[in-house]
């Protein structure tokens, strides 16, 4: 077993950093050691390196799991620009021909990205059996615990695939992760809690000043992330519930400021995504108008700024969200910017995720197809290939939207608290609270603005130009055109 010395010593040879981050040695350590280990580290922390490192230490593949195939891609595309060579991902992407041929070599790869439907099947995790597998990782593993109507139903297939494997040394990442979540990621993989490996660090991120405005029409405020874009400096990521708004508060604040903004969602070609994500990076784009498929996987240090149009469905998301900011420990701030009845955006969009009992019903009974019911089918099928009546089903889901309707409260808690809002986040994340002096938040602060936290944007960082002379998407094709 290598000591500290030379973990350190492999970190600054092999990743060029100079010693490791909080947390990362315990769990590096532990995966070395061969236990099954759950890293709750907050955004930032650096989890990938949790299993890169290992992964060159350790003989046989490493397998990944990942919820998201953008951010499956991302991580592929940063392992091959360091030059690593024996990395693969098993995704839709691939047609059948080269899904064989990759099955058929799986054994060269080093790293295997997959997605928990992908290795659902059945061809794909025999070729896995027959290879070497030092280490199982499940990324973002909180989704193992969202039982229920929003939930990926495959998750809950990787306690048979980590037995089918041999039971591999396991990893579980994620950023956010209250006791409950954390005990039910290890009853759901199937875990003995006594012989996991915990590596619990704080949410607390005490250089992000955490504020809310609350405001009365939508008016005001569009007009309050006018002031708070052209007043605070350094690049930001401004989320939306809506693709559409997203979209057009990005071309409106672009047309208003001269700031570079764009909007960046699932309804934009995988194509025009990389571009944007690749100009944010290289700080070609200031802002970025995003729905939470912008920010997994998205390693910039030096973001000042998170703002919330629309509120998160619970204070899970929104702690991930803003952890995106001020990585490199600079002062940073999260904003969440609120209007009487927002709340009804994450309320609708839970019932529409949930069949009616009778649509269960007749589900089961067959008077309704897959076809006819679409990603609900889906899930509903998953139900009743495991074995569920209608009366279980039912019962998930009005246990789930109970539980949604509980997190959805506590970030109205979060909203309209005149205390400190850090504190209610720790005590939510089953954290000690904490005494601390005023600048934490606006619930200890109430009189604070860009300039007194030193967030001030130079009033020549922008140029307000003609209206009708500036189009957001011709500036955004020049600056690809000029890195392509």
């Amino acid at each position: 077993m290598l000591s500290e010395q030379q973990l350190t010593k492999f970190l600054q040879q092999k990743f060029g950093y100079e010693s490791f981050r909080p947390g990362q040695l315990d769990v590096v350590t532990a995966v070395m050691n061969g236990q099954n280990t759950l890293a709750v580290l907050p955004t930032g922390a650096g989890k990938t390196l949790l299993y890169q490192l290992p992964a060159y230490l350790m003989n046989g593949s490493v397998v990944i799991v990942s919820p998201l195939l953008s951010l499956m891609q991302d991580q592929v595309a940063r392992l091959r620009s360091n030059g690593e060579k024996s990395v693969t991902m098993l995704s839709s992407l691939q047609s059948v021909s080269q899904r064989q041929a990759t099955l058929a070599h799986l054994s060269q790869f080093r790293f295997i990205f997959a997605s928990p439907e992908i290795l659902a099947q059945q061809n794909v995790s025999d070729a896995l059996q027959r290879i070497s597998v030092s280490l199982f990782v499940v990324d973002e593993a909180h989704c193992v615990s969202q039982w229920g109507p929003n939930f990926r139903p495959h998750y809950l297939m990787l306690k048979g695939l980590i037995q089918h494997l041999g039971k591999p040394t396991t990893l579980m990442l994620t950023a956010t992760a209250t006791k409950r979540v954390q005990r039910d990621i290890l009853d759901k993989l199937g875990l003995d809690k006594q012989s996991v490996k915990s590596a619990v660090r704080s949410v607390n991120r005490e250089n992000i000043f955490m504020a809310v405005k609350k405001l009365r029409t939508s008016e005001a405020k569009n007009q309050e992330l006018l002031e708070l874009v052209t007043q605070l400096t350094g690049p930001g990521i401004i989320y939306f519930s809506s693709r559409k708004q997203a979209t057009q508060i990005a071309g409106w604040l672009q047309e208003q400021t001269g700031l570079a903004v764009a909007a960046y969602h699932a309804g934009i070609d995988q194509t025009a995504r990389y571009k944007i994500q690749h100009q944010f990076m290289q700080n070609k784009l200031q802002i970025i108008c995003a729905t939470s498929a912008f920010g997994m996987g998205i390693d910039k240090d030096d973001i000042r700024f998170v703002i919330h149009y629309h509120l998160c469905a619970n204070l899970e998301n929104y702690v991930q969200e803003i952890g995106r900011a001020g990585r490199d420990g600079n002062q940073s701030i999260a904003i969440l910017l609120y209007c009487d009845g927002d709340e009804r955006i994450p309320q609708r969009l839970n019932q529409l995720t949930i069949p009616s009992p009778q649509v269960v019903i007749d589900f089961v009974s067959g008077r309704v197809t897959v076809d006819q019911l679409g990603e609900s089918g889906e899930l509903l099928s998953f139900y009743v290939s495991a074995g569920w009546n209608a009366e279980r089903i039912n019962q998930s889901f009005i246990e789930r939207k109970q539980q949604e309707k509980e997190q959805l409260n506590a970030m109205l808690q979060y909203i309209m608290s005149e205390h400190c809002r850090r504190n209610l986040v720790l005590a939510y994340f089953d954290e000690t609270t904490m005494q601390h002096d005023d600048g934490c938040c606006d619930g200890e602060q109430t009189e604070w603005s860009a300039a007194t936290l030193g967030l001030q944007r130079e009033n020549e960082a922008y140029i307000v130009p003609p209206k009708g002379q500036f189009n957001w998407l011709q500036q955004l094709d020049s600056l690809f055109f000029e890195n392509s």
